[in-house]
């Protein structure tokens, strides 16, 4: 024998007379029958429903229900059941061509959920995934940490090694400037020790043909004849 439906354990919450039908109701909470607590709240805020903000204001009432008079964790509830029934239909009535009248039926409903705990094998599973997420999503972040430092420091290397590359460089350009520099004096240096070696090549030939010309006679160098010679 099933249990009724104002029997089944757990702790719940009723919204009655909600003016809106139970068959619009009834297909939201077949989205959330059977979730977790967590998993139900998620659906019910992103459901494009104009049911879905009544329920879930519905579910966390029975949560904060279950919370404050039974002292359980939301985090460990479920929707254990989830029903509409119909409630009172408000009748009106149209006008329309020729003296007609059409009823408008303006139906409500009642809704219940109900929030039980979980089983104790589950609960423990749950919180053995939730160590193990929480010990991954910790070493996601050292492992970054890690990787930002690392980079920091690859970074101040290069910044580093540029730093000496370019001290090198400039270094090597004042060499390569003083190189030139002794270059260009060295050809200017030889280009004019080259005259001077002409200028003494040529004042030692010339002394060299005075001498010659001084060892046969003082004739030879003024070119000038003496009285004698003229007498004679």
């Amino acid at each position: 024998m099933s249990t009724k439906t104002n029997e089944r354990p757990g702790t719940r919450a009723v919204l009655r007379h909600c003016n809106m039908s139970s068959y619009k109701v009834r297909e939201v909470l077949d989205l959330v029958r059977g979730m977790d607590f967590v998993r139900a709240t998620e659906v019910l805020e992103y459901t494009e429903r104009a049911a879905a903000p009544v329920v879930l204001k519905l579910l966390k009432s029975a949560a904060a229900n279950a919370e404050h008079n039974e002292g359980l964790d939301s985090s460990e509830l479920f929707v254990a059941s989830a029903y509409a029934d119909e409630g009172a239909t408000l009748k009106r009535w149209r006008p329309r061509a020729r003296g007609r009248a059409t009823r408008i039926r303006k139906r409500s409903c009642h809704i219940t959920l109900i929030l039980a705990r979980m089983p104790d094998e589950q609960i423990v599973r749950r919180r053995a995934r939730a160590a193990a997420n929480a010990a991954e999503l910790r070493a996601r972040r050292v492992a970054g940490a890690r990787r930002g430092r690392n980079r920091t420091e690859t970074a101040v290397n290069e910044a580093e090694a540029a730093a000496v590359f370019d001290e090198a460089v400039a270094h090597s350009d004042g060499l390569e400037a003083v190189s030139d520099d002794a270059v260009i004096t060295g050809v200017s240096a030889t280009e004019v020790s080259g005259d001077d070696a002409v200028v003494d090549v040529a004042s030692e030939s010339a002394g060299d043909g005075v001498e010659e010309v001084e060892g046969e006679g003082p004739e030879a160098t003024t070119g000038e004849t003496s009285p004698e010679e003229e007498s004679n």
